[in-house]
């Protein structure tokens, strides 16, 4: 492989904002892996958002990147896996595998889709100094005639259209808008765009502590709501505390400690069996293929308020943030019941809107 700009490059990032910033191009925010695709004639690397090499988890994208897209190039964009008329993050999550057998079986069984958004090089041009607004041009110039499960990235200038995809898109798996200087050049791993995500409250139990890797701290908080059968499901963590406050947890939580863990709603986190049925912490790493073992049973008696951006699933997507304890709710409570659920929304339609959007990088 010989390209102007070589794997591995690690993406550009965003940082978070609390609204939708004027003047810039405007794409949703895709709910799937980061992926920076480089293809020279029939060599074909998928780098993933660390800059490890995704490649051989997904055999059929590579086909089809190798089909569609121009024979030099550096794409910039995400791998996600369509279900239906949403993105199915979970699905995708199992297409990471160790076993080749079973890679080959998940690319029939579930296959994966690309969405690209930003064009890096091509044939024999350097492309990540040239300022967003070209670099989006010639990537819907280069890919005016993909098909799926190839797409070109919704885009638009109007902030207005920005806010009713922030509003809309929810509902299809999307999980925000992403806005981009119109006038940046691609810088690798550093924070030049802005995300603007969805942030929604909820009331959850805390039933457990993992320690931080520092020490014998609190690291993150362990997350239960109930389901309608009553039993108390892991939901997610709370992991946003200053170091200081991670040791004063550790002695106010200390009266709830159950050592043996018999009695605890997961008392049976390590069984196989249990984990199949219910919700646990210290279910087996898709990723590592190890078990977190380290967490601190606690009796599900306290209640925090967190903030979370959207569900995947029974869980919540990412790390949640503290906002405030709640010593006014009861744990029993605590239950799904209380969880926003976005408006439904076909995915094909977004992804639709790509040939209608596709000169918003020109303007």
């Amino acid at each position: 492989m010989d390209l102007p700009v070589m794997p591995p490059v690690k993406p550009m990032l965003a940082k978070s904002v609390a609204k939708i910033p004027p003047g810039m191009l405007y794409e949703a925010k895709w709910d799937g892996f980061r992926a920076v695709v480089h293809r020279d004639g029939g060599e074909t690397v998928i780098g993933s958002r660390t800059g490890k090499p995704l490649t051989r988890y997904f055999p059929e994208l590579v086909a089809q990147l190798e089909a569609q897209l121009p024979p030099r190039c550096v794409v910039d964009g995400e791998i996600i896996l369509i279900r239906g008329d949403h993105l199915d993050f979970d699905a995708l999550t199992e297409r990471i595998h160790p076993a080749d057998s079973r890679v080959r079986l998940l690319a029939e069984q579930t296959p994966a889709s690309f969405v690209a958004f930003d064009l890096l090089a091509l044939g024999e041009l350097d492309l990540m100094p040239v300022p967003q607004r070209e670099r989006r041009a010639a990537l819907a110039e280069v890919l005016e005639t993909v098909e799926p499960p190839l797409y070109l990235a919704p885009a638009t200038l109007d902030p207005e259209e920005a806010r009713r995809w922030f509003d809309q898109f929810e509902g299809a798996g999307l999980d925000g808008v992403i806005a981009k200087p119109l006038d940046a050049a691609y810088a690798p791993d550093q924070r030049v765009m802005f995300k603007i995500k969805h942030e929604r409250t909820a009331d959850c139990v805390v039933a457990g502590y993992r320690e931080h890797k520092s020490g014998p701290i609190v690291g993150s908080l362990l997350l239960g709501l109930y389901d309608a059968t009553g039993r108390l499901q892991h939901v997610g963590v709370c992991a946003s505390f200053p170091m200081k406050r991670r040791e004063e947890l550790v002695a106010e939580l200390a009266p709830l400690r159950m050592d043996p863990a018999a009695g605890h709603p997961w008392a049976e986190w390590a069984d196989e069996e249990a984990q199949a049925s219910s919700r646990m912490p210290g279910a087996t790493s898709r990723w590592t293929g190890t078990k977190d073992l380290s967490w601190v049973p606690l009796r599900p008696e306290r209640v925090i308020e967190v903030a979370y951006d959207h569900m995947q699933g029974d869980r919540f997507r990412h790390t949640t943030q503290f906002r405030r304890w709640r010593p006014d709710r009861e744990p029993a409570s605590c239950t799904y019941g209380q969880l926003d659920e976005p408006v439904g929304y076909d995915l094909a339609d977004i992804l639709g809107r790509a040939s209608g959007a596709s000169d918003a990088g020109g303007s």
